[in-house]
């Protein structure tokens, strides 16, 4: 009876590790860079330098340092003075378009490539998310399409 019980458990927790937990705290970096690390302490190992803007998911916090996890869920320690509240999101689909309302009849206002930073202009409340692009545009993107929310 033991054996199935534990299996069952890790079944539970492989699951759970996998998925985004409901709530994440999403942070950004910034003003500046920051150095990431594979510990919680400046003479830990340097891992990367992490550009300004980026998300960030907040998955641990302990003491004036904080582990998170990037878009490629690679994880980090890095110091709680570098990370800002800003919400802050990261384009992963090759191209995502950007509508003047929350849905695919709404002309583009923008596009925006894999890899550029958009900043959150409203809570998200749907399957798309208002964004505001570092030029002051303002639109609509497929939640799908982005990483940070």
């Amino acid at each position: 009876m033991r054996a199935p019980l534990i299996a069952l458990s890790l079944v539970a927790l492989a699951g759970i590790a996998g998925a985004a937990p409901s709530g994440s705290d999403f942070r950004a970096i910034g003003p500046g860079p920051a150095v990431m690390y594979d510990a919680p302490g400046a003479k830990a190992r340097k891992i990367y330098a992490a550009p300004a803007g980026m998300p960030v998911e907040v998955v641990i916090t302990s003491g004036d340092w904080s582990r998170v996890r990037d878009a490629a869920g690679d994880l980090a320690w890095v110091e709680n003075k570098v990370l800002m509240n800003k919400r802050m999101l990261v384009v992963e689909a090759p191209q995502a378009l950007a509508r003047s309302a929350p849905n695919e009849t709404a002309p583009v206002v923008f596009t925006a490539a894999r890899g550029v930073l958009l900043e959150l202009a409203e809570p998200v409340a749907s399957s798309w998310v208002k964004v505001r692009h570092r030029d002051g545009d303002t639109g609509y993107v497929k939640a799908a399409d982005v990483w940070g929310e």
